[in-house]
């Protein structure tokens, strides 16, 4: 009878010691294969060094490691890496590295798709197909630190949740690959370079501050106005800005943990002045700084990014206004890796 392997990394240390004590095998073997698992990044059982011979076929015929591995990958003009990764069901979803002279930031996905439909953005037009385990979240950050090493020469130093899906409908699988991630016995990365994205899902934003956490919050906000939010983020029907600023405050008090509001700039959409005001009024309620970002058109939709000009003058009002605003260029635009532009288009 053939044997039904576990996956081994959907096991806490727990119950991974209580298999191995059950099979005969001291506890501290176990805590040696957790560590290779999370700590040093192991993708099959024979890269154990430390363990037996016999140790690592017994792991064999138990256990498996569902590896994701980098399926493609694209270079832009701009030194921006995109990869598809694929998963263990043959699955896609796409990473970004995105390098700078001090930083090396890994933008990670959580879904298989996503279920928004927020009409400006590639991935809304994908169907979502499932969540992504932890340790798949894990992966996608091992391999993109490994390089970042071997293209930059620099470790990675900062995560955003800004790829494919909604972090706060995977919440659970999120909130583990994070810890693996920060933990000591993991990756051990600080939570505070780490930033979550959310479209806006109140009361998931609401339990991030029951838990405490320790990383930073952003929310893609784009308008701030319910009628024009509403029409191109349908979510925003069940989760309206008044939602949105209670739910902010309420993580703040919680955490002290500043949100930075999203605002993708659309040409004739949302970039007038009348729009600014909006999101100053917006900004003035909750405790955070704006990151006005350069849209990146999309084949599927028809929006348009603004001029430099229509930009910094959008920016000029916020600013005059006393709110912190920063604005971000595009990276990677010309491979399809800019933000927005995430659709499995290999």
């Amino acid at each position: 009878m053939e044997i039904v392997k576990k996956d081994i990394r959907s096991l806490s240390l727990e119950d991974l010691i209580a298999d191995f004590q059950t099979a005969g095998h001291p506890a501290f073997r176990a805590k040696q294969t957790y560590e290779w698992l999370w700590k040093k990044g192991a993708r099959a059982f024979d890269e154990m060094s430390n363990l037996s011979l016999e140790m690592r076929q017994w792991l064999n015929e138990h256990y498996a490691i569902l590896s994701v591995s980098i399926f493609t990958s694209r270079t832009s003009a701009d030194g921006t890496i995109k990869m598809a990764f694929k998963l263990h069901d043959d699955a896609i979803v796409e990473g970004v590295l995105i390098p700078t002279e001090t930083r090396m930031t890994a933008c990670v996905s959580s879904q298989v798709g996503c279920s928004l439909s927020c009409s400006f953005c590639a991935t809304g037009f994908l169907k979502r197909q499932r969540n992504l385990e932890a340790a798949e979240i894990y992966d996608q950050v091992w391999l993109i630190d490994q390089l970042a090493r071997t293209s930059y020469n620099m470790p990675l130093s900062n995560i955003v949740f800004m790829g494919m899906g909604e972090p706060l409908l995977n919440y659970a699988n999120v909130m583990s690959g994070i810890e693996k991630i920060t933990k000591p016995e993991g990756l051990g990365m600080s939570p505070s370079r780490i930033t979550v994205s959310t479209a806006g899902i109140a009361k998931m934003i609401k339990k991030l501050g029951d838990d405490g956490v320790k990383f930073n919050l952003a929310l893609s906000l784009h308008a701030a106005n319910n009628t024009k939010r509403s029409a191109i983020m349908p979510i925003n029907d069940s989760n309206p800005l008044e939602d949105l600023i209670e739910a902010l405050n309420y993580f703040y008090k919680k955490t002290k943990r500043k949100i930075t509001l999203e605002y993708a700039v659309m040409n004739d959409t949302n970039d007038g002045l009348e729009e600014a005001d909006e999101l100053v009024k917006f900004a003035k309620k909750v405790p955070c700084k704006v990151n006005l970002i350069e849209y990146n058109p999309i084949d599927l939709a028809a929006f348009k990014g603004s001029s430099t000009d229509k930009i910094a003058n959008f920016a000029k009002r916020i600013e005059s206004k006393d709110i912190i605003v920063n604005i971000r260029r595009s990276r990677g635009k010309d491979i399809d890796a800019a933000c927005g532009q995430l659709a499995n288009k290999l």
